[in-house]
């Protein structure tokens, strides 16, 4: 914390990506509440941004405008370390330029491990993967005593912006890729990153225009079992039928 100064005023703060364990610790300690921007957080479509990042920047950086010009805020922390990417640095360099919200960016290479309790439960997906966003929120990790399942499918990836394709995947799925980072609280962790089970169909997904669409092809292809899939902001019906079809052919579905 001491290359960061935060302003006294934080009572409501957003957060892009994971920013340190450190800055979430001392946001915890003066009671701050924290607002995921990565998520959908007010009604706007994503249009608003467009005066800002251009459309082939992906729908989460979209969405962090989006929540940025809306939303009442004393500070923005942006993590721009390896853990998130070269366009979070651009977004909060116009951000910066464009609202009156100061802007804080953190470069975060946490390695402390938490481990992966909720990837690897028989929780349905769509509730992993919120428990998952979630915990970036506290310092202090939840969800310990949750006991593993034996996976019969597994989901690469980042979280996606629209959690209803998460609904396709049965209960038994693993997450892997920036989601385990996440859950972790390493997002900078490459080799945790580029982890996979070549024992169960995974299905490798990143938002389209996402510089992560290269590792995700470059898993699937080397996956005995692997399907690629990247997604704008919603998921399409083409790309529900792409899951569907993927996991009941490949054994993994219900």
């Amino acid at each position: 914390m001491s290359d960061i100064i935060l302003p006294e005023k934080m009572t409501k703060v957003g957060i892009v990506g994971v920013p340190p364990l450190a800055v979430i610790e001392e946001f915890n300690r003066r009671g701050a509440e924290i607002a995921d921007l990565d998520a959908r957080l007010v009604d706007a479509g994503l249009e608003c941004a467009v005066t800002l990042l251009p459309r082939v920047y992906c729908a989460i950086l979209r969405t962090v405008v989006v929540n940025a010009l809306h939303l009442d805020l004393d500070l923005i922390v942006i993590d721009t370390g390896p853990g998130k990417c070269d366009a979070a640095a651009h977004t909060a360099a116009i951000l910066r330029d464009r609202i009156e919200t100061p802007i804080i960016t953190t470069r975060n290479l946490d390695t402390r491990p938490f481990g992966n309790p909720v990837c690897e439960s028989g929780l349905p997906l769509v509730e992993k993967m919120e428990r998952i966003t979630a915990s970036v929120l506290e310092a202090e990790p939840r969800n310990r005593e949750l006991p593993p399942c034996r996976p019969t499918a597994g989901f690469w990836g980042v979280p996606p912006r629209d959690f209803s394709l998460l609904a396709l995947f049965p209960d038994t799925t693993h997450v892997y890729g920036w989601s385990r980072c996440m859950e972790n609280k390493t997002p900078a962790d490459a080799e945790m990153e580029a982890m996979f089970n070549p024992e169960v169909p995974t299905v490798f997904f990143a938002q389209s225009f996402c510089a992560k669409t290269a590792l995700a092809r470059h898993l699937a292809s080397i996956h005995p079992r692997g399907l690629y899939l990247d997604v704008d902001a919603t998921a399409t019906a083409s790309a529900r039928a792409k899951i569907e079809a993927f996991l009941e052919l490949s054994g993994g579905g219900r």
